[in-house]
C-alpha cells in the first residue's frame, strides 16, 4: 500500500508541477490520472515506498540540487572555455569508475548526474562499476577518477535512495 500512496504523490506532484494550475477541474483530473497510474504502475514505481519520503531523503535531496547545480555551472564553464578558446587542450577517453552505491535506482541517478553535467557521459553500468566518458581525461586511476568525477553526487545519492 505504501508504493501504491507514494506513486500517487509522485505522479500528482508532477501533475501539478506540469499543469502550474489549482483549478478545480485541473486538480481533480490530475487525481484521478494519478490513481490511475498507481493503480497501474504502484508495485513497480519504487523499491520502497513512502520511506522515501522520509525527512532526510528530502532534506538530502534538497542539498544535492543545489551540489548538482553548482557542479553544472563549473563543468558548462570548463567545457565554455574549451570551445571559446580552442588551444586548452583535450584529452577525451573512457574511465572507469567505482561506486559503492547498491540499488539500482541509486546508480541510475549517479549515471543520469554524470550524464548531465557537461564534458562527461556515462557510457555504461557493470556491476559496481560506471565507465565514463570524459572530455579530459586527467587520471586513469580508478579511485582518483572517483573523487573528481562522481564522488561529491554519490555522497548526497546514497543518503536519498539507499
Amino acid at each position: 500500500m505504501s508504493k501504491f500512496i507514494f506513486s500517487f504523490i509522485v505522479y500528482f506532484a508532477f501533475w501539478v508541477a506540469f499543469t502550474s494550475t489549482l483549478r478545480t477541474d485541473e486538480v481533480l483530473a490530475g487525481a484521478i490520472v494519478a490513481l490511475l497510474m498507481s493503480w497501474l504502475t504502484g508495485q513497480h514505481f519504487s523499491e520502497t515506498g513512502m520511506k522515501n519520503l522520509s525527512p532526510r531523503k528530502l532534506w538530502y535531496a534538497f542539498l544535492y540540487l543545489f551540489v548538482f547545480l553548482w557542479e553544472m555551472l563549473k563543468a558548462n564553464v570548463d567545457v565554455a572555455r574549451r570551445v571559446i578558446m580552442p588551444k586548452i587542450p583535450i584529452n577525451p577517453g573512457i574511465v572507469e569508475v567505482p561506486t559503492k552505491l547498491q540499488s539500482n535506482i541509486a546508480k541510475l541517478a549517479l549515471a543520469n548526474s554524470i550524464t548531465l553535467t557537461p564534458g562527461t557521459l556515462t557510457v555504461d553500468i557493470i556491476d559496481d562499476k560506471l565507465y565514463i566518458h570524459w572530455i579530459d581525461v586527467r587520471t586513469e586511476e580508478p579511485e582518483e577518477a572517483f573523487r573528481q568525477i562522481s564522488g561529491v553526487f554519490e555522497k548526497y545519492i546514497k543518503e536519498i535512495f539507499e
